[in-house]
């Protein structure tokens, strides 16, 4: 094995109590959970019993130890080097005698990898690909993989890296991850790589490469070994990990899949970013420039958080959906599988500036240009807003599309201001207001909002065609993309259509002794819906099947209790989900006042669902 045999450019070794293998203003997940907050929780648990959760190196190599052969498989991202030296230390210092198999050196030749990615990874520069239809075995040489076999007069028999269960299926396997959140930090440092590279490109195309084939190829591998891992570990700390059996991992994915859950969000500043969620969340770093988005429910990147004797451990939230996704999606379980339909995020311009003018991609264009499933419908829920805030949405009355055109391309050729509302319509915004933003219709969240964003899952595929002349935060102007735009832009999104089709008209459409459920309509083209339950005391329904996405916008805090009994406290602007299997919930104002909650859900029809459909992920 070379000196670079595991794939880890930039660091061999990561130093106990440093973060220089990540890059990122936020903070790394503490290793034992430290006493929640009052209000918004960043760290989010869900608790294990005691003595699920194993801590450090050392137990680990006492596990491994009883099993004589292992596999220890994982995600990109790992820092593989890390691992081995940590592990083949205690093993020396216990005088055993290991036979390592390293799965890079099975990894078939840089330059030929390059051209199998190469169909899925669009142009250098650009922002998209392609989802990617290759396998993980399609990036080794399958005899090589075969050759690593067990030798006698060895302690231990080990096959180390991604892609190490493709070797054989009679040993145990442990398989390493972390929260994809933190992969990027870790690509953003250097420290890691796409897979089978070992060369360092930009963040921005590493994030690329990994979107349309990193992440698509290792998901589905991840899927096809749900029954046969014995141990889960999580790796975000660098210089240690958690990890848990998978029986009682199992155990507790089925518990709250069964009762109501919250996903670890995470934060990131932007070209736009505003300062609501620093001043409301005090567990973020204050010493950010700004904060522009949140990752509250954007689960292709949220991970789940769970604990055991104060221990937290963190496993990305695609398990939930390998392991349980009957339980979560309900009836609509055969329709999505295993990609989670909904999501929930910030967008924070108080005190900032305005998003780009832009649209998202057709449901056809999004699927022959890019290979995904459903497209980016939308909507603008305004959890709060100064005096003066406004939303873009839809066309001025009578609009020249040639026109229009022009002046954004030769603003962006003369660096020269478009007076936007000369095309695009501005509507004052008020707290909770709903805009609808089904695809291909142009739109824009103005300065001075925090918007509360309920879309489908994809998050993107944003064609910006105007970015008021700014630089984005590494002094570069952000992409333009005024042709995808064109070739989508619905422009009978104008005049007074706009406000009759594009902003919610909300409904009262049941109540009772202190509460009221208030329908706020989506468009047609969306195939989830709104409500939202005003609760001055508490109030209970089933879930009928649905799976049920919430927020608390308005309020102190609610408690959620479901069939089994449990109750879980949820603060104001914190999402959590009710799954199907929940079969009920009462929702408890714990606050003074009135409080305020939002639903989203999968609509019981719609003519999309017979048109959605997954090839075979193994």
């Amino acid at each position: 094995m070379s000196d670079n045999a595991i794939i880890n450019p930039g660091i061999s070794r990561v130093e106990e109590g440093t973060d220089n293998w990540r890059t990122s203003g936020q903070h790394l997940l503490p290793l034992q959970q430290t006493a929640a907050p009052e209000g918004y929780n960043i760290f989010p648990t869900h608790a294990l019993g005691n003595g699920k959760i194993s801590v450090g190196y050392e137990t680990l190599a006492d596990w491994i130890i009883t099993q004589g052969q292992v596999q220890i498989d994982g995600y990109t991202g790992v820092l593989w080097t890390e691992i081995h030296n940590s592990l083949d230390k205690i093993f020396n210092k216990r005088s055993l005698k290991v036979k390592w198999h390293f799965t890079e050196d099975a990894l078939k030749e840089e330059d030929i990898i390059a051209q199998m990615v190469r169909p899925f990874i669009g142009d250098p520069g650009t922002v998209w690909g392609t989802r990617t239809s290759l396998q993980l075995a399609d990036f080794f040489y399958e005899e090589k993989l075969a050759a690593m076999q067990p030798e006698a007069g060895y302690d231990l028999h080990i096959v180390i890296g991604t892609g190490a269960a493709l070797v054989r299926e009679n040993s145990s396997l442990v398989y390493l991850d972390m929260p994809k959140n933190e992969l990027q930090y870790r690509m953003r440092a250097g420290a890691v790589t796409n897979l089978g590279s070992s060369k360092l490109d930009t963040a921005a195309e590493m994030y690329k490469r990994a979107y349309f084939v990193d992440w698509v190829v290792l998901n589905n591998y991840k899927q096809s070994l749900a029954d046969r891992i014995s141990v889960f570990a999580d790796t975000q700390w660098g210089h240690t990990l958690t990890w848990i059996k998978a029986k009682d991992l199992q155990a507790g994915i089925e518990q709250i899949c069964r009762d109501t859950f919250r996903v670890r969000p995470w934060f990131e500043p932007g070209a736009w970013g505003g300062q609501w969620m620093k001043k409301h969340i005090p567990q973020l770093p204050q010493e950010e420039v700004n904060l522009a988005w949140s990752f509250e429910m954007i689960v292709p990147e949220n991970g789940v958080l769970f604990e055991s004797d104060s221990y937290l451990f963190e496993i990305p939230f695609e398990w939930l959906m390998f392991l349980q996704h009957t339980a979560v999606l309900g009836k609509h379980a055969d329709i999505f599988r295993y990609e989670f339909p909904v999501r929930f995020d910030f967008l924070d311009t108080f005190d900032g500036g305005n998003l780009s003018i832009q649209c998202h991609p057709s449901l056809p264009y999004i699927r022959e240009q890019f290979g995904e499933t459903i497209t980016q419908d939308e909507t603008y829920y305004i959890l709060d807003c100064k005096e003066g805030a406004s939303v873009y949405l839809g066309f001025a009355a009578h609009i020249d599309p040639v026109q229009f055109r022009a002046a954004l391309e030769n603003s962006q050729l003369e660096n020269r201001p478009v007076q936007i509302t000369d095309y695009v319509q501005q509507h004052k915004a008020n707290k909770h207001d709903l805009f609808l933003i089904p695809n291909c219709t142009v739109h824009s969240a103005g300065a001075n909002n925090l918007v509360l964003e309920i879309s489908a899952t994809p998050y993107i595929f944003t064609f910006k065609m105007y970015d008021w002349l700014r630089l984005g935060l590494d002094g570069k102007p952000r992409p333009i993309n005024i042709d995808h735009a064109f070739k989508n832009l619905d422009f009978s999104r104008q005049g007074a259509v706009v406000k009759k089709e594009l902003i919610s008209a909300p409904k009262l459409i049941e109540e009772g002794a202190g509460w009221q459920l208030w329908h706020l309509p989506t468009h047609a083209q969306h195939f989830y819906d709104v409500h939202r339950l005003e609760i001055v005391h508490e109030v209970t329904f089933d879930t009928d099947g649905f799976c049920l996405v919430m927020m608390l916008v308005e309020g102190t805090a609610v408690a959620v209790r479901t069939a089994n009994g449990k109750e879980i406290v949820y603060h104001y602007a914190e999402t959590f989900v009710i799954p199907a299997a929940a079969e009920s919930y009462t929702l408890v104002n714990k606050g003074p006042g009135t409080a305020k909650v939002i639903k989203a859900f999968i609509k019981a029809e719609h003519p999309v669902f017979s048109t959605i459909s997954y090839e075979s992920t193994i």
